[in-house]
C-alpha cells in the first residue's frame, strides 16, 4: 500500500511478564491508506482497541513496526511522536472521554489550543460545535449532555486537532441504536468533508458493514479482511 498514512509490520504487544504475560498482538500485518474507512472488527479481547493504540503511538510495540505518514516510531524520541499524535491523530473513545469541568466550547477550545503552534491559527471551537449540531450547547457541561450530545462534542474536540488520521474505539458502544446510527451518520459527513483517514473498532457486524474495509481480528492476529 504506497499511499498508507498509517502501517504496522509484524507488531508484537505483550503486557506483563513471565506467567502473567499476555500477548494482545501477536504478529500484526496492518496498513490504512489516505481517506480510507476501516473497521476492525472482532469480540471483546481480540486486539482491536491495542491496534488502535499502536497506531496512535500510545502503546509501542514489544516488536515490529509502526509508521505514521512514512515515519517509524521506534526511530523518534517521546517528543517527536507526541508532535505526530498532536499534529496527525485524533481520537473518540467509547465514552466521550469529556473533561468533565469543562463546557462543551471549552473542552473543544482545549483541545484546539493544543494543536494549535506558532503561527498555525487555531480552529474555531463555536464554528465545530455548529457543525456537529451543538452550538446551542456549548456553555453546557458534559453531564448537562446526553450521551449523543456528549460523543457529538467529542467529535467536535476531535476535529479541533485537524486529524489526518482518526482512531474511532466502539465510539457507540454506550448509545441506543437510534443515536448510534446517527452518531455514526455524522462521523461519515465529516469524513466526506474533512477527508481524514478513519479507523474503527467494533464488535457490531451493522456497524462494521458501513465501512469500505474490514479486518477481523481474533486472539491478536488478522484472520481475514473483507473489501
Amino acid at each position: 500500500m504506497s499511499d498508507a498514512i498509517a502501517r504496522c509490520r509484524g507488531v508484537v504487544v505483550e503486557y506483563g511478564g513471565g506467567p502473567a504475560r499476555v500477548r494482545a498482538l501477536d504478529g500484526v500485518d496492518f496498513g490504512v491508506g489516505r481517506g480510507e474507512r476501516v473497521a476492525l472488527r472482532g469480540r471483546s479481547g481480540s486486539g482491536k482497541t491495542t491496534l488502535l493504540h499502536v497506531l496512535g503511538g500510545l502503546v509501542a510495540p514489544t516488536a515490529g513496526t509502526v509508521e505514521v505518514e512514512g515515519r517509524s516510531f521506534a526511530t523518534l524520541d517521546d517528543e517527536a511522536r507526541r508532535r505526530i499524535r498532536s499534529s496527525s491523530v485524533a481520537y473518540v473513545l467509547q465514552g466521550s472521554n469529556l473533561l468533565p469541568t469543562f463546557t462543551a466550547f471549552e473542552n473543544v477550545a482545549f483541545a484546539a489550543r493544543a494543536r494549535g503552534n506558532g503561527d498555525a491559527p487555531q480552529a474555531d471551537p463555536l464554528a465545530l460545535l455548529q457543525l456537529v449540531g451543538l452550538a446551542n450547547k456549548a456553555d453546557h457541561l458534559p453531564a448537562e449532555l446526553s450521551g449523543g450530545e456528549a460523543q457529538r462534542v467529542a467529535l467536535a474536540r476531535a476535529l479541533a486537532q485537524r486529524p489526518k488520521l482518526l482512531l474511532c474505539d466502539e465510539p457507540t458502544g454506550q448509545l441506543d441504536s437510534d443515536t448510534g446510527e446517527r452518531v455514526l451518520d455524522l462521523i461519515e459527513a465529516l469524513q466526506r468533508e474533512f477527508g481524514f483517514t478513519l479507523v474503527s473498532a467494533t464488535h457490531a457486524e451493522g456497524v462494521a458493514r458501513r465501512f469500505e474495509r474490514i479486518v477481523e481480528l481474533e486472539d491478536g492476529r488478522v484472520v481475514a479482511e473483507v473489501a
